[in-house]
C-alpha cells in the first residue's frame, strides 16, 4: 500500500511540474522544448527482456522518444528540430498540436551526428512518405558529405527533398533577429562523420545542447566553464555508471552520470541547477521516474530533462 501511495504522489509531482512549464509557453515568444529524452534505440529497446524495459510492457513506466529539441520562435512563428529522430513523425506532430502550426512543416533541421537516432529520421521526408521539396536541413562538411554519396539519403539530395545549409565549428548561424544557433565539434565515435554539439541562442537565455560526447577530458574545451557561461545544459547522461551493460562499455564511451556529479561535485548549486541530463540509455535507472538514483541526484541539485519539458529563451 506504502508503495502505490508513493508512486501515486511521484506520479502526481511529475504531471504538476509539466503542466506548470507547458503553460510558461504562454508568456514567452521564444523556447526550447523537449522533444525526446532516450538513446537512439528508445525506450522500450529493441531486444530487452529486463526489469527496465518490462517496466514499460506492464504500465509502471511510459514510452520514451529518442532525444531531440524544438527550437519554437512565437514572433516571428517559426520552428526547428534539432535531431532527425526515428520518432520524428510525432516529435512534428508535437510541434504542430502544442506549439506552433504553420504551412511550413519545419524551418530547418540540425544534426550533430550519423548515428543512427540523430538523422534516420530523415528517410520520411522521401518519396516512401512526406515526399515535400525543401526541408533545410543544417550539415557539418563531413555530414553532408556522407549523406551525399550513400544510399538512401543521395536519394532525398537528389530529389531535393533535403537542402543543405552548410555549418562550420564555431561559425554562429542567424536564425532571425531573436535567435541564433553555433555548432562546435566535439569527440565522438566518428566512423560516418563529425560529430558537433550546439550553442542556442535567444534574446535573453543560452543553451548548450550536448547529447553525444567521448569522456569529458577527451574535449578540449572545459566543461564546467562551458556550463556557467550558459542558462541551460544539456548533457549526455546515456548510461549511470560503468558496468551499467554486459557489452565492452569502452567500445561506446560516454561520460555516466556518475562521473559528471563528480566533477560538478564543488561547484555551487546555481551550477548545478543549470544541468539537465538527457539522452538516456533503456539500462539508465534515471530514466525510470520511481528510481532512487535518479531521486539522489536531483537531491545533489541537478536535473533531468523530460518530453514536454519547456525552457525560455
Amino acid at each position: 500500500m506504502k508503495q502505490l501511495l508513493l508512486l501515486f504522489c511521484i506520479s502526481l509531482i511529475s504531471c504538476n511540474k509539466e503542466t506548470r512549464i507547458v503553460e510558461n509557453k504562454k508568456e514567452s515568444k521564444q523556447y526550447i522544448t523537449v522533444l525526446g529524452i532516450a538513446q537512439d534505440a528508445g525506450y522500450p529497446h529493441i531486444g530487452c527482456q529486463k526489469e527496465c524495459c518490462a517496466n514499460f510492457y506492464n504500465g509502471t513506466s511510459k514510452k520514451q522518444k529518442v532525444v531531440s529539441l524544438g527550437l519554437v520562435d512565437l514572433e516571428n512563428k517559426q520552428k526547428w528540430l534539432f535531431e532527425a529522430t526515428p520518432d520524428i513523425a510525432t516529435q512534428l506532430a508535437s510541434l504542430e498540436q502544442n506549439h506552433l502550426k504553420t504551412n511550413t512543416l519545419i524551418d530547418g533541421i540540425f544534426l550533430t551526428h550519423a548515428h543512427i537516432g540523430h538523422y534516420t529520421g530523415l528517410m520520411y521526408f522521401g518519396r516512401e512518405a512526406l515526399g515535400r521539396q525543401g526541408t533545410k536541413v543544417f550539415v557539418m562538411p563531413k555530414m553532408k558529405t556522407y549523406l551525399s554519396k550513400n544510399g538512401p539519403w543521395n536519394q532525398l539530395v537528389k530529389l531535393e527533398n533535403i537542402v543543405f545549409e552548410n555549418l562550420q565549428n564555431d561559425a554562429t548561424i542567424t536564425l532571425n533577429q531573436n535567435l541564433s544557433v553555433t555548432p562546435f565539434l566535439v569527440p565522438h565515435r566518428d566512423e560516418f562523420s563529425e560529430t558537433v554539439g550546439y550553442k542556442i541562442e535567444g534574446k535573453n537565455k543560452t543553451a548548450l545542447f550536448i547529447p553525444d560526447i567521448n569522456k569529458w577530458e577527451k574535449w578540449q574545451k572545459n566543461i564546467i566553464a562551458e556550463v556557467k557561461k550558459v542558462d541551460y545544459a544539456f548533457l549526455d547522461a546515456t548510461f549511470f555508471k560503468d558496468g551499467e551493460i554486459k557489452r565492452p562499455m569502452s567500445e561506446i564511451p560516454h561520460p555516466f552520470i556518475k562521473e559528471t556529479l563528480q566533477l560538478f561535485k564543488e561547484e555551487n548549486t546555481a551550477t548545478k541547477n543549470k544541468i539537465f541530463f538527457i539522452h538516456f540509455n533503456h539500462t539508465n535507472p534515471a530514466l525510470q521516474n520511481i528510481s532512487k538514483e535518479k531521486m539522489n541526484v536531483e537531491k545533489l541539485g541537478f536535473k533531468f530533462a523530460f518530453e514536454g519539458m519547456q525552457l525560455d529563451l
